[in-house]
């Protein structure tokens, strides 16, 4: 309200005031000499000293009346200005002085004013968004722990269904290999042969929806060791000729002589790209041909090695604009494809995961109705090494006469009946057990010659009871072969550390099974 009232009042320049003091002065200068004069023109000089001695007084108490009216008030006003750049806000004294003076001072009051309450605001906000801050940072904790759990989750989720989802269909391969050694129509045998191949692209299935899960959780990951890449790649040809052939489709495989004996990388991710590769050409070419060649690149340093992979077909190939599409997940070229063809359309994207986890490139190049060319380029460190063979403990059954004593230990009833019926028709004498408990009972009764485990039983673990036998110097000799359908990576090797033998990942292969039990009795 003061700075209301200030604001009405009338001002008076600062330039007016100065003209009105001067003009005073001037005029009273100018009124006493005519006075003087006037009253006695012959003035001496005591006189005159008297004069101008009145005239200097009233001069000095002008200049102090100006100083107190404008340097009071500007001393004032400089000394607020540095209060309020050393920080504090607090509002001058203003004098009276009804001009500029005074109205710079009210304004600079109401300055004072609105800065101290722009800071107050400023430290208000800022109070807020650090709560905020600490709000969000604590969501996105929480965020971030919600979604590591999830991941485990479902990590946790797809492991066990894996297990879950090989154990039965062990069973039904094991029952339907049973039924195709029997006597059997040529029609019953078509449809077994039928029922087997759906349950190996079930398995497939499942395979790369792991492999995929794999890859998004980050748990994925490369070895590093010596293997031939031509040699794997005739194992993947010969893998993929019986389907080739069936389809009467040309399959030819070519690597170049200068493609090195020996690179350091993982053997299995490179067979699956092969693999993957080589599928999907052979699945989508209805007549003609396939093609594989592996040549030599130029490497970025001498003891690099660079792959060049081509895979070409004469199937119906890729749109132009569909080409980007292909390697996504879930996702083919057309929507029919999937109910022609069949497959999940995870295989490509798989394959481009595994590409540039190799830090490498996977292009393509199509024409519909022509066929399709994949290119993939994997550069690998060059190896002087020979690859060894893994180590495995050379145990063996005693010798006895008569056929071998096979213990199964197996809590699938399904699987535990097809592996029995399995052996014995290979002459094989077999037992049974469903838990833990029950295989140490019957090791206790008799004698056998190898012993079948499955990792996962109702009452504890196959690796720890594979431990407690290795302690007992009347089992350390027996070879115990894992027969389990907890087949992710590295699976093997820890059956080998915790003591077993050998390792056969489920759904069983009748003639890997038989491959390895005749190793070992």
């Amino acid at each position: 309200m003061g700075l209301g009232r200030s604001r009405s009042r009338s001002y008076h320049s600062l330039a007016t005031k100065f003209s009105v003091f001067t003009a005073a002065l001037i005029i009273w200068t100018s009124l006493l000499q005519i006075v003087l004069r006037w009253q006695d023109p012959h003035l001496s000089w005591s006189e005159q000293a008297v004069a101008t001695a009145v005239l200097t007084a009233f001069a000095v108490l002008l200049a102090r009346l100006t100083s107190r009216v404008f340097v009071r008030p500007l001393v004032l006003l400089e000394r607020a200005i540095a209060g309020v750049a050393e920080g504090r806000r607090e509002p001058i004294p203003v004098s009276r002085t009804g001009d500029e003076i005074e109205r710079l001072g009210h304004s600079f009051n109401q300055m004072i004013a609105e800065l101290a309450a722009s800071e107050r605001e400023v430290r208000e906000y800022q109070t807020r968004l650090e709560e905020k801050i600490h709000e969000r940072t604590a969501a996105l904790r929480e965020a971030i722990q919600r979604a590591h759990a999830a991941a485990q989750a479902k990590s946790d989720f797809l492991a066990n269904m894996s297990h879950e989802l090989r154990t039965p269909m062990n069973g039904i391969l094991g029952m339907i290999e049973l039924v195709l050694e029997g006597p059997l129509s040529a029609q019953q045998r078509e449809d077994l042969v039928t029922a087997r191949n759906s349950c190996l692209a079930l398995l497939a299935l499942i395979n790369d929806v792991l492999d995929m899960s794999k890859i998004e959780a980050g748990k994925m990951t490369l070895e590093k060791a010596p293997f031939s890449p031509a040699a794997v790649a005739l194992e993947t040809v010969k893998a993929m000729e019986p389907t080739a052939r069936q389809k009467g489709l040309g399959f030819e495989h070519h690597v170049s002589p200068d493609v090195p004996g020996l690179v350091l990388g993982d053997s299995l991710r490179f067979r699956q790209i092969l693999f993957n590769l080589l599928g999907n050409a052979i699945k989508f070419t209805e007549k003609g041909s396939v093609r594989l060649a592996i040549s030599c690149g130029a490497p970025s340093a001498p003891d690099r090695a660079v792959l060049e992979i081509e895979v070409s077909d004469t199937g119906v190939g890729i749109p132009r604009d569909k080409l980007e599409a292909i390697f996504e997940k879930f996702t083919q070229a057309d929507g029919s494809v999937s109910r022609r063809y069949g497959g999940s359309g995870l295989g490509l994207a798989i394959t481009k995961e595994l590409v540039q986890m190799h830090g490498g490139r996977i292009t393509v190049e199509s024409q519909v109705g022509q066929g399709s060319t994949f290119r993939v380029s994997l550069e690998f460190e060059r190896s002087d090494e020979h690859p060894h063979p893994p180590e495995t403990p050379a145990v063996r059954g005693a010798p006895r006469q008569g056929p071998a004593r096979i213990l199964i230990v197996e809590d699938d009833p399904v699987t535990r009946v097809a592996l029995c019926r399995l052996l014995a028709r290979r002459g094989y004498e077999t037992a049974a057990a469903e838990t833990g408990k029950e295989a140490l009972a019957a090791l206790e009764a008799g004698a056998f010659d190898l012993i079948l485990m499955d990792l996962q039983l109702p009452d504890g673990d196959g690796l720890e009871l594979t431990k407690q036998l290795r302690r007992d110097p009347r089992w350390t000799q027996v070879p115990v072969i894992a027969v389990t359908a907890a087949a992710g990576r590295g699976q093997r090797e820890l059956c080998l550390a915790a003591g077993l033998t050998d390792y056969v990942p489920k759904p069983v292969r009748t003639p890997e099974l038989l491959e390895t039990i005749r190793r070992y009795v």
